[in-house]
């Protein structure tokens, strides 16, 4: 049977490079995002290589993250990959930012990968096996002016992954959290600056998948990944 990976966010940015490139080494796919025809389109544009199983959902709204992990464990299939990878980020400082940042980007950021973890990690401890991504970012280590909430929030993300690596060991479930710089996804759009100052959406695949493809007795606990030239 073919191996399965679960990805929120995988309609474009990293999320979408990181389902091709599983499904290029053999995975079928499961993942939500907020819309739907973007969803039909990943699907379209793949269904030819892997079983792509798709389901709207924001994964800010705990009730919607329920829905989604419902589905996926509807599929009867072991959960042999998850990728935290939803989220989305808003600059401001913590004293000016617009009432009410922290708590949306928590949903988004946080909360959503928590929620979608509990979903699935207790089949992958009847398995005895999986492997847990958390894409958190530069911001989960380096503070920086105009971080605002969104620091906050990937702080606790790295957090929250070096709990589950302490947790989940004993089970033969590895976690690994990846702490990308600037990379060119929609989050940067508008910015004045040349493409090649921000790392390829598939260096961070790539990267994801080479920590996957180690053998069960090692583990890439965390990574980091930034710019040739530093962080913008």
């Amino acid at each position: 049977m073919r191996k399965l990976l679960v990805i929120t966010g995988g309609t474009k940015g990293i999320g979408r490079a990181v389902i091709e490139k599983f499904v290029a080494y053999g995975f079928d796919i499961a993942t939500c995002a907020r819309k739907m025809p973007e969803l039909e389109m990943l699907r379209d544009s793949l269904t030819e290589k892997a079983d792509i199983h798709i389901f709207k959902a924001d994964v800010s709204d705990r009730q919607q993250v329920k829905a989604f992990c419902d589905f996926v464990n509807g599929l009867n299939r072991p959960v042999d990959v998850l990728v935290n990878n939803a989220g989305y980020f808003v600059p401001g400082d913590i004293s000016t930012e617009q009432e009410g940042a922290l708590e949306a980007m928590m949903e988004a950021n946080l909360y959503s990968a928590y929620h979608v973890t509990r979903g699935f990690v207790p089949g992958m401890k009847d398995n005895k096996s999986g492997h847990i991504f958390n894409i958190c970012s530069i911001a989960s280590i380096k503070a920086y002016a105009n971080g605002g909430s969104y620091a906050i929030t990937k702080f606790a993300l790295l957090g929250m992954s070096k709990c589950l690596r302490e947790e989940l060991k004993e089970f033969g479930i590895r976690v690994t959290a990846v702490m990308p710089g600037a990379t060119l996804t929609a989050s940067w759009e508008g910015v004045d600056l040349p493409n090649d100052r921000f790392m390829k959406v598939e260096d961070v695949a790539d990267l994801v998948y080479a920590a996957y493809a180690l053998s069960n007795r090692s583990v890439v606990e965390e990574v980091i990944i930034r710019p040739q030239l530093g962080d913008i």
